[in-house]
């Protein structure tokens, strides 16, 4: 499913189940030591794909993927890159800094939001629209689907700027016909010569799942096409 909304320089692994081979470094199992087993399966999986990813770029020699602050995976210097699960499935995709700036991707299963999630996350606008989209195409669950595009921008801008972005400091719109959306930094959101306050992603579903991708071209922050 990535492979159909990322550009080609960004490589990408996915599974829908945890595979036995998925394994731990030691440094890794001392993350999750205290995990309950669901999140100690979504986190080795979650690693095994990052390393699966990071082989296709050039990294054949396995390495722990660590994390930093607030939980961001800590990649080799000259990458970058994003991981997500989700009930039934886990994904990574990175991506060499020569190539593109940052990539962020997010998975979620194609089902409603729990209740009060909606107004939590989504601007009024925001929620107008998913309101619509969901009379319109109810197929596609609009509301999940802005949740996963809110994360996929957190997870592009912070390896770029080191800093929070909450739910309500962009808008997003979706043009259901041909699987993007664009997003745009609200005003009192302080500026970031490394990220632009409009950016575009593009969204896919299928297999159960709502699955949401941005890749930035470089630290001035244009976004690219997958080309579909």
């Amino acid at each position: 499913m990535l492979e159909k909304i990322l550009p080609t320089q960004v490589a990408s692994y996915e599974t829908f189940e945890d595979p036995a081979e998925a394994t731990l470094f030691p440094e890794e199992e001392a993350l999750i030591c205290d995990s309950v087993d669901l999140r100690r399966r979504e986190f080795t999986t979650g690693r095994y794909c990052a390393r699966q990813a990071l082989a296709r770029i050039g990294y054949s020699v396995p390495q722990p993927v660590l994390q930093g602050v607030r939980g961001a995976p800590i990649w080799p210097r000259s990458v970058r890159g994003s991981i997500t699960h989700c009930r039934g499935y886990r994904a990574a995709a990175v991506v060499k800094v020569s190539e593109l700036a940052s990539v962020g991707i997010d998975a979620e299963p194609n089902l409603p939001l729990p209740d009060g999630i909606l107004e939590a996350v989504a601007l009024p606008a925001e929620q107008v629209m998913v309101k619509e989209l969901l009379t319109d195409a109810p197929e596609v669950r609009w509301d999940r689907l802005l949740f996963s595009a809110k994360e996929s921008i957190y997870k592009t801008w912070y390896p770029l700027t080191r800093r929070p972005l909450e739910f309500e400091d962009a808008v997003i719109d979706f043009d259901p016909a041909d699987g993007t959306f664009s997003a745009r930094l609200l005003s009192h959101v302080r500026s970031a010569q490394e990220f632009p306050r409009k950016i575009a992603g593009r969204w896919i579903t299928g297999n159960g799942l709502v699955v949401t991708a941005i890749a930035l071209s470089s630290a001035s922050g244009s976004s690219v096409d997958s080309g579909l």
